[in-house]
């Protein structure tokens, strides 16, 4: 371990220490009898027991997910517990430290503890929580006794007084033959080792989901085998999605030979809704999830709070994306705005573009793609109307959809009535067919370079939406495509109007020849 890793990793469980002897203050007045019963009373419920005994962490209430595992992990003496939940749902230190010491302690179900980190200082740096609660957590110190052993309380590797061992490796290491005298690793975590990097590579990912199912695995005995891995989705290639995959399989087939289940997948994400309805309320509110996820790009959202890996260039490559100076509006042989608004007044993105053809290249002049309202579609269209001065020339307003339109047109309206003037945008109610297959057909476009953003507008937030949301689009992704449906369906008005304008009669004679009647 590097001199570096060894002072920062230090300096933290100094400070750990400091925090948890301030927080873990216990009544020295309490009787035997009254001891023995709040002691009892704690451990029947482990919720119960970890906001007393760790209150510097338990500073809210539990949420509802954190419950449902520990419910799984305590009552499951063999289990595989894919714990797939956001970044700050706590999954680490409810798992590494309450869940393990509560095993160790009160249900005396686990003698060693095996901890793997993305690298052996990671793990060690995460054993150190444990450590510093069983030296200094005075209320863990006055219900089960001093575990401080001198001489056996190495960093990354040591053994309490009751006999309970814990061990760091980094992912990778070889833990074959690793015994505490006869107990072999009966809770073996695996936390936040999933990384992009690996992600990329089909071999490296390969070797890492081999090293769990067989050497990890294969440190097991017979009795309490408990395994947790802990991270959130970060990609569909990535360890934890294969162990997802593996799942499924085996669950089914355990099922169909009658055999008890022992996998068990866990997803949380941050929110539950398109209200922003915290997972976690105790800690989190609507507010915070919605102000976090306006200043976090949308594929980092969705990987990092929402579980759902969006993977670039399924169907359009990061490389099509090009940038152009944007012409006179004059110059262009059409012009339209289309807007593709959902019905859902908050839930999924609002879109509007406004988009120019001129031969065969299509220059996106300037996009609207937020999480918003109606309304506050119609005052930007509004505001760009006057900035950009289109009253000058011939554009087509166009609003997706076959029902309630006359709602999203009043809503323009509305904003009109306090101008003085309108924007005749009008619902465009033709049958379109199935939105998969009309968003990728504009791919080709893409592809043959055709397809322009206004450079002026590279660091806009609305284009780096539109542009997120099309690298994502895929399939069965789950990511919003209401930017790329309003771009598609603003690119075919611009060909059928194209096509109009330009289409010209050619005859030709026919053949002069001998006339075979």
């Amino acid at each position: 371990m590097a001199a570096t890793n060894f002072d920062k990793i230090l300096r933290s469980y100094d400070e750990s220490c400091k925090r948890i002897q301030k927080a873990a203050y216990f009544d020295i007045h309490e009787t035997l009898e009254q001891k023995y019963k709040r002691i009892k009373h704690l451990e029947a419920d482990f919720d119960r027991w970890w906001k007393h005994h760790f209150k510097h962490y338990a500073t809210c209430e539990s949420a509802p997910f954190h419950l449902k595992i520990d419910d799984i992990v305590i009552k499951n003496k063999i289990l595989k517990l894919l714990n797939d939940a956001f970044r700050g749902s706590a999954k680490s230190v409810r798992t590494v430290v309450g869940l393990s010491l509560y095993l160790a302690l009160v249900k005396k179900e686990m003698w060693f503890m095996l901890l793997i980190g993305q690298t052996e200082d990671k793990a060690i740096e995460l054993l150190a929580d444990i450590q510093a609660e069983l030296k200094h957590n005075q209320r863990l110190i006055n219900d089960y006794g001093e575990q401080f052993q001198h001489g056996d309380w190495a960093e990354g590797n040591f053994t309490t007084k009751d006999g309970v061992k814990f061990m760091a490796l980094g992912f990778g290491q070889d833990p074959r033959g690793l015994r505490n005298g006869e107990h072999r690793p009966d809770l073996i975590v695996v936390d936040d080792i999933d990384t992009l990097k690996r992600c990329n590579n089909d071999r490296l990912i390969r070797e890492a989901v081999d090293y769990i199912t067989g050497t990890l695995w294969g440190c097991f005995d017979k009795g309490n085998e408990r395994f947790i891995f802990n991270n959130n989705l970060i990609h569909k290639n990535s360890i934890m999605a294969k162990l997802v995959e593996l799942s499924v399989i085996a669950n089914k087939q355990a099922k169909e030979q009658n055999l008890p289940k022992t996998f068990f997948h866990v997803k949380t994400k941050a929110i539950l809704d398109e209200d922003f309805t915290p997972s976690w309320p105790g800690k989190y509110t609507a507010q915070y999830w919605k102000e976090k996820r306006a200043s976090t790009p949308f594929r980092s959202w969705m990987r990092e709070y929402m579980c759902t890996p969006l993977v670039d260039g399924t169907i359009f490559n990061p490389e099509w994306i090009q940038y152009k100076r944007i012409l006179p509006l004059h110059r262009y042989d059409s012009l339209v705005l289309y807007g593709d608004l959902s019905y859902k007044d908050k839930g999924d993105y609002k879109a509007l573009v406004l988009v120019g053809k001129i031969g065969r290249e299509f220059h996106i002049i300037d996009a609207f793609v937020r999480q918003t309202s109606r309304a506050a579609c119609a005052v930007w269209l509004y505001d760009l109307y006057e900035r950009l001065k289109l009253n000058k020339y011939n554009i087509s307003y166009l609003i997706e959809g076959l029902f309630a339109q006359d709602e999203f047109i009043n809503d323009f309206d509305q904003e009109g009535d306090q101008r003085g003037y309108y924007v005749p945008v009008v619902a465009d109610k033709q049958s379109k067919g199935n939105k998969y297959d009309r968003i990728e057909s504009m791919a080709g476009f893409f592809e043959r370079l055709n397809v322009f953003f206004n450079e002026a507008l590279k660091n806009s937030t609305d284009i780096i939406n539109l542009i997120d949301q099309l690298l994502a689009f895929e399939k069965g992704s789950g990511a919003n495509d209401d930017g790329p449906d309003a771009l598609q369906s603003a690119i075919a008005e611009l060909n059928k109007a194209t096509f109009i304008e330009k289409f010209e009669i050619i005859t030709t004679p026919r053949t002069q020849g001998k006339n075979r009647f």
